[in-house]
C-alpha cells in the first residue's frame, strides 16, 4: 500500500496547471454571490461569518442554502473532472484538493472563505464518487441524532480517509486525510462550541 502511495507519476508542470485550475474553480464564492443577488446582504455578517451553505441556511432561505451547497460541491467536481479528462487521474486529485483550498482561501474576497465541507464532498464526487454515498450516510445519521451540522461533517470527514485506505485507494485517502485535517482546523471554533454545548443546531438562525 505504501508503495502505491509513493508512486505518483505526474510531472511538475502538469501538477502546477492542475493546482491553478482547481484553485480558480474553488475560489468562486457562491454563497456570497447568491445571498447578495437575493438581496440578503453579506452572509459573512451573520452566524459563523463564513460563505458556506450552513451559514447561508441561517438567513432562513433553504433554497439558497441548497443552491450554495450544490454549487460549492460542483465547482470542485468540475475542476477534477475537467482536469482529469485532459491531464489524467493524478492531476484530477490535485485539482480537487486545490479547489478545496480555493474555497477556504478565495483570492477574490481576501482569502477568507468557507470551511470546505461542500468542496470536500465535491472533490470526492470528482475522484471517488462512491464515497459520497458513505459521506452522506454518516452525515445524515449524526445529524439526525444530534442536529449538529458541524459535528456531522467532522465525523464524516474522519471516516472517509479511513474507508478509502481500507479499499486500497491510498493516493486519494492521503489527500482526503490532509483535507480533513485542514477542515478540522477551520472548524476549531465549532469544535470549541460543541465541547461547550453552545454550537448552533441545524435550522437555527444566526
Amino acid at each position: 500500500m505504501l508503495s502505491n502511495l509513493m508512486s505518483w507519476q505526474i510531472t511538475l508542470p502538469i501538477a502546477l496547471a492542475a493546482a491553478v485550475i482547481g484553485y480558480l474553480f474553488g475560489s468562486i464564492p457562491f454563497g456570497l454571490i447568491l445571498t447578495r443577488a437575493a438581496g440578503l446582504g453579506d452572509v459573512r455578517s451573520i452566524g459563523s461569518g463564513n460563505i458556506g451553505a450552513t451559514n447561508v441556511l441561517r438567513t432562513g432561505n433553504r433554497t439558497l442554502a441548497a443552491a450554495t451547497l450544490l454549487l460549492d460541491a460542483l465547482k470542485a467536481s468540475a475542476a477534477a473532472w475537467i482536469v482529469g479528462y485532459f491531464l489524467g487521474e493524478e492531476a484530477a486529485i490535485i485539482a480537487g484538493f486545490f479547489a478545496f483550498i480555493g474555497h477556504l482561501f478565495p483570492v477574490w474576497i481576501g482569502f477568507k472563505g468557507g470551511k470546505g465541507v461542500a468542496t470536500y464532498i465535491g472533490t470526492l464526487l470528482g475522484v471517488a464518487p462512491i464515497m459520497v454515498v458513505l459521506f452522506a450516510a454518516v452525515w445524515l445519521a449524526v445529524a439526525f441524532t444530534t442536529r449538529y451540522s458541524s459535528l456531522s461533517a467532522l465525523i464524516a470527514m474522519l471516516v472517509i480517509p479511513v474507508a478509502l485506505w481500507i479499499l486500497g485507494n491510498e493516493k486519494v485517502a492521503a489527500v482526503m486525510a490532509i483535507m480533513t485535517l485542514i477542515s478540522y482546523w477551520k472548524h476549531k471554533a465549532n469544535i470549541s462550541r460543541l465541547m461547550g454545548g453552545t454550537e448552533s443546531k441545524i435550522g437555527a438562525k444566526g
